[in-house]
């Protein structure tokens, strides 16, 4: 939705002036992006007051007075639920916000005072920033702008290892039977869509992440529409050149079109109403999750995170790009869920993270693109300990699982490097989920969000 002429020319000037940053809070689904969005507007609305902030200069020299929430840019996008989120917070017994199921918007106003005083400096200076939530299903559909029907078939993993293989077996079986060359029938091809779609919904509840295309795991307002009956031919066997030469109504032709529409009219304009605008991104992923979840679920993680990185825009910011071509000028990459591992791991944690993206690191490294890996807990849900066994002491966790049952564990040791077939053998690494922590103040419990804070908008506060 078009913003009015006075907002949009509020918003340049601030961007000319580089008092305005928009970030991007990037991340697959169970990622931890609403808790890292709920958990970073509380520790900025009380900084200097509660909130734990150390690692941020400017709120441990007192210079940060805090943050406001303002009207947000775009009047037709909901608001951010940062008062839901902190309500299941404060619930008994704490719950964790809800998963994003739509897109939303908060605008925040920093006020902080300058560290060096001058005759030109203001006494209060304050920065604008826009923060963007969305699902984290949507996000895997930008890689589909790199292909087209036929690429794009070519590039499902579906026979790419035997549990992602058995998630889609009945309807492999059918699809490849399929004639491309044959007249479309709209009943059949809504039914193995709706087989595909199953598939996929199968393979995010085991844990998968490279599926596509993301609506069909949450269609929102496009559930039932046409455009969402599609589903990819992994068997073709034809040239390309004569494939797209069938006539319309052929099932090639026709499932072509259903993509190409899905591509032109849903995944592009959310790229471009959104995506193509932000000056700085935090890209938060499960490493820990994969780790559980076994070999090929880690691989594929691998692979949609590797697809992702590379549809955003990165490069050096100056006056032209920032009013005109926004580019990501600084990056953060942080491994969520660090307090579900005792505290000797996270330095494992970050080194697991980094190796596991370690071909689109050396890119955006030999692009001259500033890049920072951490390990961090958006919102704790447990306290580290110390427990001692035969005269030992060993490092444990405490906390609460989903279920309501406290538990003292010792998850595991994390390998510093991508694991190795004997590790996937002694599956040595096992962690609940747990349920936050209760809270103890206005400000939430965290690991490292005032790293991950200074590094995104540190330098914007000075």
């Amino acid at each position: 939705m078009r913003q009015p002429f006075h907002r949009e020319l509020s918003n340049l000037i601030e961007r000319g002036r580089d008092r305005q940053l928009r970030l991007a809070v990037t991340g697959l689904s169970q990622a931890g992006k609403t808790a890292f969005l709920t958990s970073l507007v509380n520790q900025l609305r009380h900084a200097g007051v509660e909130a734990q902030l150390d690692l941020l200069p400017a709120a441990r020299e007192g210079r940060l007075l805090g943050a406001q929430r303002l009207n947000q840019p775009d009047l037709g996008v909901p608001r951010f639920p940062y008062d839901p989120g902190m309500a299941a917070l404060r619930d008994t017994p704490p719950r964790w916000p809800e998963p994003t199921r739509g897109i939303s918007e908060l605008r925040l106003q920093l006020r902080y005072r300058p560290a060096q005083q001058g005759w030109l400096t203001p006494d209060i200076a304050h920065l604008t920033l826009d923060l963007f939530d969305y699902p984290g299903e949507w996000l895997l559909d930008l890689p589909l702008l790199q292909h087209d029907f036929y690429s794009w078939s070519q590039a499902q993993p579906l026979h790419s290892g035997d549990q992602r293989r058995a998630m889609f077996s009945e309807w492999l079986t059918e699809v490849e039977t399929l004639d491309p060359t044959a007249e479309a029938d709209e009943g059949q091809l809504a039914s193995l869509a709706e087989a595909y779609a199953q598939g996929l919904r199968r393979a995010k509840q085991a844990g998968f992440s490279n599926l596509q295309p993301g609506r069909f795991l949450l269609p929102g307002e496009l559930d039932g529409a046409p455009v969402l009956q599609f589903f990819p031919l992994p068997q073709l066997t034809m040239p390309k050149e004569e494939l797209e030469a069938l006539p319309p109504d052929s099932l090639y032709a026709t499932l072509a079109a259903r993509f190409r529409y899905y591509q032109q009219q849903v995944v592009r304009p959310f790229y471009r109403d959104h995506f193509r605008r932000f000056d700085r991104q935090i890209v938060l992923v499960d490493v820990l999750g994969a780790l559980n979840a076994g070999p090929e679920r880690f691989e594929d993680l691998s692979q949609a995170l590797s697809q992702l990185m590379h549809s955003f825009d990165y490069g050096q910011r100056s006056l032209l790009t920032r009013l005109f071509a926004p580019k990501i000028d600084k990056l953060a990459i942080a491994a969520t869920k660090a307090d579900h591992v005792t505290p000797d791991q996270h330095d494992h944690v970050v080194q697991l993270l980094e190796a596991l993206l370690a071909e689109p690191l050396k890119d955006l490294r030999f692009a001259n693109i500033p890049v920072k890996a951490l390990s961090l807990a958006a919102i704790r849900a447990t306290e580290a300990r110390e427990v001692v066994h035969n005269g030992q002491r060993s490092p444990a966790l405490r906390g609460t699982t989903l279920e309501g049952e406290g538990v003292l564990v010792y998850p595991g040791d994390v390998p510093p490097r991508l694991p190795t077939h004997d590790f996937w053998q002694q599956q040595g690494f096992d962690f609940p989920s747990f349920r936050p922590m209760d809270i103890r103040s206005e400000a939430l419990g965290h690991i490292r969000m005032d790293a991950a804070i200074d590094w995104l908008i540190g330098d914007k506060l000075t």
